[in-house]
This record gives structure tokens, sequence and C-alpha cells, in this order.
């Protein structure tokens, strides 16, 4: 039986009944302490709590974060004892064919009465929870909601999970997406909808037209509607369909009072307002999901006409930054539940997994039955040409046979199974927004490794070195440091493997350190067991397995950074410079004041966190 949810208040009192729910009456601003405790619970056991802080400083309204930041929470939010109910029911849909018999069209009734109930509905009361308060003109003033300035280099306060709905002015769809908005003051702030996103389809649009474009942005929903403004649907599928289909019921959805648009009715609050096409402002920085700063750049200004909200409104939002965190455990249900689609495009992926530490665009493991030779190029460059995983920046393909979620054994096979001069394959292709370590913004170099069994036709396999002995760790450092005196740290992540790995964090003091690091190693007696040398930035924890692959997928351009000396390979994971021919700005990592800190050291015990 699916669980439905009228409204995000719903969804907390079920919070509160299933010990999921912390209310926090500790006196805490938004501007960053409320960031600073939610990012310590998000990265504790399973995700920690969701949090509700009834006393933010400078607004009355109630602050709920990390409702999503578990993979209880998130079937709890999508109202499922299981996630794969969902791929389930979608499986069905894509594999139905017309029943035959009478008997077959009988059986079938009941599945049709389902999706009747699906698309929205319109709200039939006299007001709508949403429009319990209605502010117009000299009262609107967004300042008195507690919106959150999540990291100290943020560019202001953000809006962090809005739904934005927007609709074609060439065909009348809509489309409700989550861009991220900068509060500038009482009645303005940016709209920050990526190039390739379907809000910036329709803002080229309205342009084209020389056309003022109305939005609305809800805050606070059914946690299944906000979830289906974060899914990645084809153009022109409406979310609101989507979200009815998760829920088995339609999404009850109220008109504007100043726009010609509708949102959900039990929303908690709403903006409601225009876009002109001819106006832009500088948005941002802002901490985003990387755990980097997104630069601050030209984007249009939404101006708000009106706000509406539920007269006991919470304020929905989340924070993003170093996995894990909230988005996390959404990104992990989109995988899920989108794979049936993905298997019709790619008929031969069994399955797929995105590691949080790739950030869900920068690496793809899939698990594919092989047919014939080079079948696993062919996969990645049918991911690479498919929806948002063209966004994919390193695709690993793996046989049938193997777990892609099994990371440990998944590594383990990979560096005893790839031959580093033929199994590594480079391509170009758009990247995300916010891949920084590319040389051209949007665009850059794409990795591929096949570490699929080989097949006639893909040469010999390669015969199995004699292990050479790998020195121990304190050991293999103080050679490391004879050779190169800046090298802070190092970590040997996999030893008992065909292409042992070192990492090595280095204090880099001239262009192109990592590379030249890298050879003296590969030619010293001693350290030549190592095949893999990767070379971090010397702040980074290279005895942290997560946050190296992390750093790894983020500062690395493919064919720039891997450099091959003759069988064995150079990963160059440092920050780039000017010198060497990296014109970009590259962004700063997130990283809290030591004095918002030490303030939250002060109030924990207090918080019941």
């Amino acid at each position: 039986m699916r669980t439905t949810y009228s409204s995000l208040h719903d969804f907390i009192r079920r919070l509160e009944t299933e010990g999921e729910l912390v209310r926090v009456r500790e006196r805490v601003s938004p501007i960053l302490e409320i960031t600073e405790i939610t990012d310590r619970v998000s990265k504790g056991r399973d995700g920690g709590k969701a949090l509700l802080f009834e006393n933010a400083e400078g607004s009355a309204v109630p602050v709920l974060i990390n409702a999503f930041g578990s993979r209880k929470r998130i079937r709890m939010a999508l109202g499922v004892g299981d996630i794969e109910e969902i791929a389930r029911d979608i499986r069905e849909i894509i594999e139905f064919s017309p029943p035959k018999t009478i008997s077959g069209k009988l059986s079938l009734l009941p599945k049709l009465f389902d999706l009747i109930k699906i698309p929205p509905r319109v709200f039939k009361g006299a007001v709508p929870p949403c429009q319990e308060v209605v502010l117009t003109g000299d009262n609107i003033d967004l300042e008195k909601f507690p919106v959150l300035k999540c990291w100290p280099g943020d560019g202001g306060r953000f809006i962090t999970l809005p739904l934005v709905f927007t609709r074609s002015p060439l065909n009348g769809r809509r489309n409700v997406g989550m861009y991220r908005m900068q509060v500038y003051g009482k009645n303005t702030t940016g709209m920050h909808w990526h190039i390739h996103k379907d809000g910036a389809r329709h803002f080229r649009e309205h342009k084209e037209l020389k056309k003022r474009m109305e939005v609305a942005v809800a805050i606070g929903a059914d946690p299944v509607v906000t979830y289906a403004a974060t899914a990645p649907l084809p153009p022109d599928v409406d979310e609101i369909l989507l979200a009815g289909f998760i829920r088995k019921k339609g999404v009850e959805m109220a008109k504007c009072k100043t726009v010609n648009l509708e949102v959900p009715a039990t929303a908690e609050i709403v903006l409601e307002g225009y876009v002109d096409p001819e106006e832009s402002r500088v948005e941002g920085p802002f901490g985003d999901h990387t755990g980097y700063y997104s630069l601050a750049a030209p984007y249009p200004v939404f101006h708000v006409t009106a706000v509406t909200h539920r007269k006991n409104a919470v304020y929905h939002t989340t924070i993003v930054g170093k996995p894990p965190m909230e988005d996390c455990y959404i990104g992990k249900a989109t995988e899920r539940i989108f794979l049936p689609l993905l298997k019709t495009v790619n008929h031969d992926i069994v399955d797929i997994s995105l590691p949080w530490e790739g950030v869900f665009h920068n690496c793809v493991v899939a698990a594919i039955k092989k047919s014939y030779p080079f079948h696993a190029r062919q996969t990645m460059n049918s991911l690479w040409g498919t929806g948002q995983m063209g966004f994919s920046k390193m695709v690993l393909v793996v046989d049938s046979t193997k777990d892609p979620h099994d990371y440990p054994a998944l590594v383990r096979d990979v560096l005893n199974r790839v031959d580093l001069t033929k199994d590594l394959y480079f391509s170009d292709g758009a990247l995300d927004a916010l891949d920084h370590s590319s040389p051209t913004g949007l665009y850059g170099s794409k990795l591929g490794v096949d570490a699929t069994s080989r097949l006639p036709g893909e040469g010999d396999v390669p015969a199995k070195r004699r292990n050479e002995t790998v020195p121990e760790e304190q050991e293999t450092l103080n050679m490391v440091r004879a050779l190169s005196p800046h090298a802070r740290d190092i970590a040997i992540p996999a030893r008992q493997v065909q292409n042992p790995i070192l990492f090595i964090a280095l204090e880099k003091r001239k262009a192109f350190a990592a590379r030249e690091t890298a050879e003296i190693i590969f030619q010293t007696p001693g350290l030549g067991a190592f095949r893999i040398v990767v070379v971090f930035d010397s702040e980074t924890d290279v005895k942290n397995n997560s946050v190296a692959v992390w750093k790894f997928f983020n500062n690395t351009d493919p064919k720039r950074d891997l450099h091959f000396f003759q069988d064995k390979l150079c990963v160059d994971a440092t920050r780039k410079w000017k010198e060497e021919g990296f014109q970009r700005e590259w962004p700063d990592e997130l990283e809290m004041t030591e004095e918002v800190k030490m303030k939250v050291d002060g109030m924990w015990g207090r918080l019941g966190a």
C-alpha cells in the first residue's frame, strides 16, 4: 500500500512518529549556523535525523532540513517500503502490451483505473492552504523568511529547495525544476537555471518572443512533489504527472493570484512573479553539491509580485556540499527509479551505480551483459548520448556478474583486470555546468574504463605479473619524502592487486609538480611495484578513501591529467595553475569558519541533534 501525504506538515508528523525528527528549540542563526549543525548531522551514522529548527533568528517561521537525508527517510518521503517499487511500476508501463483475450482485458482495468487517478486535480475548496495569507505590494518581504546563507563564501542567502514552475510559450507545457535562488532584497532574487535545463529553455523561448516570463515558486510541498522537481525527466514531460504516478493519486493544484500558473494547493510558501528576459544580475558564488563553490555569473532576475503562504508555514530547505549530504539520498533514489527508462535506450545494461563521491555527474558504473567485442565502448558512447547521462565525466563498465554497488570488491576487480595501455578510452563532450576541472566551461574530455572480460577480437588477456613487493606505508612515506621533500603524506589504498595504487598529498610549489613526482617514483627501485600514482594537494586526507576519490573525480580532466609512463599511470588531481595552461578561475573548497564551528561546539549539547 503506497503512503501518500496531504502536505509537508503531514510528512513532518510521520517523521516525528517514526523517531526520525529532532525539534531544535535553541535559538540558531540561518546565517551559517544551521549549515554547520546540519552538515555534522548529515555526515553522522545513516544520515542522522531530520531537523526542525523552531527558533531561527530573524524569523517566526521554523526551518525543516535533512528531511530526505537517509535511506529510510527518502523511502518514507516517496511513500514506499522499497524504492524498487516505483522502478517496477515504471517497468510495467514500459513493457506493457495490449491483452488479446477478454479475461486479459478485464484484468487490465485496475491498472487503468489507477492511471486515471494520476493527472493533477483542481483544488475545489474555497481557499487553498497555500493562500491562507496573501501579501502583495509593499507587504512583500522575502527577508522575513529564514533563508539560509549556507557557506562563508556564498554571495548571499539562497533559497535551495524551490519548486520553480514555468510554461513554454510555444506549446504551453509545464516544467517544474529546482534551481537555486539568491535573495537580493525584499522582492527580487536570482534565477539560476543551468543552460541545459528545461527552465532555461523556456526562458530562451520567451526571450526570442520578447515576452516577459511568468514564474511561480513553491517552497515546501508534499515530499513526492518536491522529489519530482529534481527528477531528470525528458523535455515536456510534466513533473506533476510523475508525482501523481508515484503517489498513485493526482496532485491538487491551485491557481496563483497574480500569474497564470498553478502550484500545489497545500504548499507552505508560494512566490509569484516574473522574469524579464532582457535583465540579468550577478548571482553567486554558491557552495555547491560538488563540495566547491560555483562561481559568480550573470543570471536572470525574478521579481516577486505576490507571496502567499499557510498561516503555520514551515520553510523547507537543504544544504549541499562535500558528500555525504541530503542530496546523496535523493540522487540514489533517482538512480533506482530511472534505471528501467535507461535500459530502454541501453538494452544490455543490467544495473548502474552512481557513487556519492562522483557527485552524480562525474562517475557512472554500468554492469552489462556483454555480447560482442568492444561492447563496453559502445555502452560508454550510448550513455554519453542519453539525456543527463551525457554529462557524465567518467564511465566504468563491468560484467553483469559484478555488483556495481560493492565498491571495495569492484576496485579490487578493476585493478586486477584492467590493462592501463588498452582499456582506457578517451572522448569529448558536454559536461555539467558545475565541472570546474575542464579547461573550457560546459565541455571537456571524458574517460571510459573497460573492466569487462575479454572476448575474441579484443586482444590477449594481459599476462599476470608476478606481484612485486609493495613497501609498508611508513617505509613508502620515507622513500617518497626522500625523493620529494614536499610530500606531506601517502596512502596505499590497494596493495595485493595487479595494479597497486599510491596516493600522495603534495605541497605543490611549481607547475607540473605532480607529473614530475610520479615520474621519479616510477623510476625508483623499491617503489616500482606501484603502477598508478595519484597526486593530490597537500591538504587532502589521502588516508580517507572517500575524500580522495571525491577529489579525483572533481579535479581531473582525463585527457589533460592522466599521464602515461609506458605501462604506468600518473593522475594529477591537484588544483591547476595558470602556468599549467588552466586559464579559468579554480573554485575554493567549502569550509566553515572556525568562529561558527566554535559557536556550534558550545551549543551542541543543547541541540538534541
